[in-house]
């Protein structure tokens, strides 16, 4: 005889087989990922549940929707004939889990980076969800064979781990856990994909995955040319954006090191490693912001001053710049699909 919990599975199992033709996402959580994810499935034309906490974080959220989704339609970037009110129709707003994910198909998480709360939720939403249902959490590095360990069905839990602003970057890193059945990460990589994101594949799971392990590493020696006092802050980003930036976001820094010979590389690696930082603790200069409530815009002050016209300006600069590179994309996107450029 087979338990309760193995029969489970592979019903489980089999109703994943059969589904691949997602219909409905329940959104968890109303922030600043959280919108913008219920924004890219709304905009791609699929019905959303939104849910929240209160009937206020959920006005919030929708405020937010409005205002992104008004962007798109002055950037060109919502379908062909479809306005701001279309996008919005397909989000309902819930306040508990039981209606909120009673019809979803695809259930996508953005709450707090926090492990025991992630568990709890996941714990609480499997009462209530279909069981072919997807779930997939946007950590940015927690573990997802952790947050998995609570459910009755960890195979169908995976990592969607999208970048903010979330509405702007398209990258989408799909993680699975130990036990996340290989379909789960092939219809969430799929469904990234069809929502206009581009979906990196990960092979495993790691802290951080791939972007934020990259990110921390250059943040690590950025920190430690600041307190060497080799260069300041202002400086350190010119630098990366006049050349690293410009070159890595053409071709990725693997490819890179290839146009530039790997010998080059190599050679200048047997002096420049040893002369890094190679620390295994945060940076003393990140520490003292932390410890001063000097925490970058969200606080008006970090290593810049974000009170004011001209910090405004540099983050409307950059949305601009991001809305053009997604209009861009689209528009080769569309190239493709139609075989222009083929011979």
């Amino acid at each position: 005889m087979t338990s309760v919990k193995e029969d489970l599975y592979k019903d489980c199992e089999v109703a994943m087989v059969q589904t691949r033709n997602i219909r409905h996402i329940a959104n968890i959580g109303s922030g600043t990922m959280g919108h913008a994810t219920a924004l890219q499935f709304a905009a791609a034309g699929y019905p959303v549940s939104l849910v929240d906490r209160t009937e206020e974080r959920l006005a919030s959220g929708m405020e937010r929707i409005r205002a992104d989704a008004e962007e798109f339609e002055r950037a060109g970037l919502l379908a062909h004939g479809e306005h701001v009110d279309d996008v919005l129709a397909r989000i309902s707003t819930h306040t508990d889990y039981e209606s909120g994910v009673a019809n979803a198909d695809f259930i996508i998480e953005s709450i707090a980076e926090n492990l025991e709360i992630k568990q709890q939720v996941w714990h609480e939403i499997e009462r209530f969800a279909p069981i072919d249902a997807i779930f997939a959490t946007n950590t940015s590095g927690l573990s997802p064979t952790a947050i998995q360990s609570v459910l009755d069905l960890p195979e169908r839990f995976v990592v969607a781990h999208f970048w903010n602003p979330a509405q702007l970057m398209p990258l989408v890193e799909v993680v699975p856990g130990e036990h996340t059945a290989e379909s789960v990460v092939d219809e969430t990589f799929a469904l990234m994909a069809r929502i206009g994101k581009k979906p990196a594949k990960i092979r495993k799971e790691s802290l951080g995955f791939v972007g934020n392990r990259l990110q921390l590493a250059v943040l690590r020696e950025a920190f430690n040319i600041m307190n060497e006092g080799i260069a300041d802050a202002e400086t350190i980003d010119t630098v990366v954006k006049y050349s690293l930036g410009r070159r890595w976001n053409l071709v990725g820094p693997i490819a890179s090191a290839d146009l530039g010979g790997l010998d080059v590389f190599y050679n200048i690696s047997t002096y420049l490693f040893k002369d890094m930082d190679n620390g295994t603790e945060p940076s003393p200069l990140l520490e003292a912001k932390v410890n001063d409530g000097e925490l970058g815009a969200k606080t008006g002050k970090g290593f810049y001053e974000w009170t004011g016209e001209s910090g405004k300006a540099v983050i409307r600069e950059r949305d601009t710049h991001l809305l053009r590179a997604l209009a861009e994309d689209e528009a080769e996107a569309g190239s493709e699909d139609r075989g222009e450029g083929k011979a």
